[in-house]
């Protein structure tokens, strides 16, 4: 809703454009494999909804028919479908279309609250200045990179939509807490220590870290089931985007530190497993 009126309707369009799309993929890829068809469980649809959430309001139409086609068939439906998959769709989706389509991944649009403060159509997203060591403008002040009166992927732009999204999940328990508060604080406590207080705020506010913590990396699929493995999870996450933001040649990289982590999932789930008591290791 955000999105929508900071960027007007051609997110709708994107949006309707890639709901269209992941479901068509996904009953197409069944039924062309001769499966039972899925698409009831609307699953596909989440998938667009984020997919559309991690792209800049000026990707193009066609852009969101391949990433929802590599995120439903490739990532999805060819390792079993739901529940099955070992990335996260969307994110790998994304990925993508960043590395396929790079120019059109990094053009973002001025919002509409900020078209009489800069004198062009696109600008710098905050996480730009802020590797580039530049002072930060006036107009992208705390205040307004909290409400979403800023440039960026047309999900992420406002922290205090997504609080309330996130903390909505958390309270009805279709999420746990443990995942998004060990990631967000995470980076929180890194930055820190490396640059302070100020940058520290700017980094959790910036860029898509709220939006991966609540909506991505809490993943059923390619998250840990154990209480231990998602916060090693969250913790995980952090620390890369930490390092990949901080040291890399590469102002954002919240996508990569959860797909790296979704990796990682079967391994920590394996050694933070509970073990029955009085369980026998078998020999040889």
């Amino acid at each position: 809703a955000v999105a929508v009126y900071m960027f007007g309707a051609k997110v709708v369009m994107l949006l309707a454009v890639s709901i269209v799309s992941c479901v068509f993929f996904e009953w197409g890829y069944r039924k062309l494999m001769k499966k039972n068809t899925t698409v009831g469980d609307l699953s596909a649809v989440v998938t667009a909804i984020l997919l559309v959430c991690v792209l800049p309001s000026e990707a193009k139409w066609w852009m969101v028919v391949i990433g929802a086609f590599f995120s439903v068939v490739v990532v999805k439906q060819l390792y079993g479908g739901i529940g099955k998959n070992f990335l996260n769709p969307a994110l790998a989706g994304r990925a993508f279309l960043t590395a396929a389509y790079a120019g059109y991944m990094t053009v973002w649009a001025v919002p509409a609250a900020l078209s009489g403060s800069v004198d062009a159509a696109t600008m710098a997203t905050p996480l730009s200045y802020l590797y580039n060591g530049q002072a930060m403008p006036e107009y992208l002040s705390l205040g307004n990179l909290f409400l979403g009166i800023r440039p960026g992927s047309i999900g992420e732009i406002s922290t205090l939509a997504l609080l309330v999204g996130g903390l909505w999940l958390i309270a009805r328990k279709v999420i746990s807490w443990r995942i998004p508060v060990s990631f967000i604080a995470t980076v929180f406590v890194c930055y820190l220590i490396k640059d302070g207080a100020e940058m520290a705020i700017y980094q959790v506010f910036a860029g898509g870290l709220m939006l991966g913590a609540f909506f991505m990396a809490t993943d059923y699929a390619t998250s840990p089931v154990t209480v231990p493995g998602r916060v090693i999870m969250g913790i995980g996450c952090g620390l890369l985007l930490f390092v990949i933001r901080a040291y890399a040649n590469y102002p954002e990289g919240c996508s990569f530190a959860i797909l790296f982590m979704n990796v990682c999932t079967p391994l920590i789930d394996r050694f933070t497993a509970p073990h029955p008591f009085g369980e026998v290791k078998k020999h040889g």
